[in-house]
């Protein structure tokens, strides 16, 4: 008899009828890089020098984070990278039982995949630092705190997956919720935050406000067990270590939309499971923020953020699937495509060569060639230059066949 978790050799030839590889969320990965590298176009010095007013103002809002409670498009990266991984680890775990593959080898590569993606992570940001920079908020360290528990559980039923999820949304509002608020008291100065900085919550709210919460409490004592030039007190964007639990829950909706889209159902059928999940996703977010119940604060991962940015991924991904998979649109998607099928390359290209290749197309070109348009204009140009190299080279990476991959 099968274990209870291991599929029969008729569940593995109904897999096989399935897709191995969407299109869609190719493009969906590439989507989110592409907005990772649009922010070489530097809007915000285009809109300065215009006067901080009309669509380069907007746009210029769009690529930059929230100070703290809401949602820009920008915000909408870390969420969408998070919960693609889900999506694929959906189809990466049945192909790889399907040819054969022990679970103690999956779960081995699960363990590497890990330790890499967060040593990774830990390189780039240490890229500009004098020292290593032992920190784990990073999109590819909070992916790999949470990508052997990612791994576990795409080996469970659905049922428990989808436990899982509620006890981590429910549990990290409970740790929050009960954390006592600042007294009379607290040192503000070790916190980094005034006490009347201008977006801090009041009421319930308050529970989760900048750094004086227990996620900020937790990494005052994780974050000094590593060497550091100073003391650990506070990070200046209130981003924590912890969120890499709530982040999981983000990856969960992504492995439970993954195994949807690999499926044998209807295509029908799955547009509209991921449009009613998305609708619901949006507005429980957003109506736990507006009660006042967990404010939705990307910045921590609060349980309303998982669900508020979670409807948006599944909204985006059966918009992207309808037309490119099912409707067979795909050439307009074919510059996303080259981003997403080399995401982790891309992803270091961010952080390792932008300012490289700026400065050489300056060089070599000369300034006063990203002028024509009048100097105001003269930053977005340089940095549509920048991307244009980035994603020559990856289409002729994509054209040979290389891909990066952990």
């Amino acid at each position: 008899m099968p274990e209870a978790n291991e599929p029969t050799a008729p569940a593995i030839e109904k897999v096989e009828k399935a897709p191995q590889r969407l299109t869609s969320m190719d493009a969906f990965r590439g989507l989110v890089m592409f907005l990772l590298l649009a922010e070489s176009f530097h809007f915000a010095q285009v809109a300065k020098a215009l006067g901080d007013t009309g669509v380069w103002a907007f746009l210029a809002r769009q690529q930059d984070h929230v100070e703290w409670v809401g949602c820009v498009l920008h915000d909408i990266i870390q969420p969408g990278f998070s919960f693609l991984v889900g999506c694929a680890i959906a189809f990466s775990v049945v192909s790889r039982r399907a040819r054969g593959q022990t679970i103690a080898a999956m779960a081995g590569h699960a363990v590497i995949r890990s330790l890499l993606l967060v040593l990774l992570g830990i390189f780039l940001r240490s890229t500009y630092t004098a020292r290593t920079n032992f920190t784990f908020d990073d999109t590819l360290t909070q992916i790999g705190l949470g990508y052997v528990f990612l791994f576990a559980l795409a080996l469970r039923p659905a049922r428990d997956q989808w436990i899982a999820f509620a006890v981590i949304l429910v549990g990290y509002w409970a740790l929050f919720a009960f954390w006592p608020l600042p007294g009379d008291d607290f040192n503000w100065k070790l916190a980094g935050v005034k006490k009347d900085w201008p977006h801090h919550l009041t009421g319930f709210a308050a529970h989760w406000n900048k750094n004086t919460n227990p996620a900020w409490a937790f990494d005052t004592w994780f974050m000094n067990l590593f060497p550091r030039q100073n003391p650990f007190r506070n990070h200046d964007g209130g981003y924590c270590t912890l969120n890499f639990i709530p982040t999981l829950a983000t990856m969960l909706l992504g492995l439970r939309a993954g195994d949807l889209l690999r499926s044998v159902r209807a295509p029908r059928e799955k547009i509209r499971w991921l449009c009613i999940a998305g609708v619901v996703g949006l507005t429980s977010g957003w109506l736990l923020g507006a009660l006042g119940i967990c404010p939705v604060v990307k910045r921590i991962w609060t349980p309303s953020w998982v669900l508020f940015s979670g409807g948006w991924c599944l909204l985006i991904l059966a918009f992207l699937y309808t037309l490119i998979d099912v409707r067979g649109w795909r050439a307009w998607a074919f510059p996303l495509v080259v981003l997403g099928m080399n995401s982790i390359a891309a992803y270091m290209m961010d952080w390792l060569w932008k300012p490289f290749i700026e400065k050489n197309l300056v060089t070599h070109i000369g300034s006063v060639a990203f002028e024509c348009l009048g100097k105001p204009y003269a930053p977005f140009l340089k940095g549509f230059g920048v991307v244009l190299v980035l994603w020559l080279f990856l289409y002729w990476m994509w054209k040979r066949k290389i891909f990066l991959r952990i």
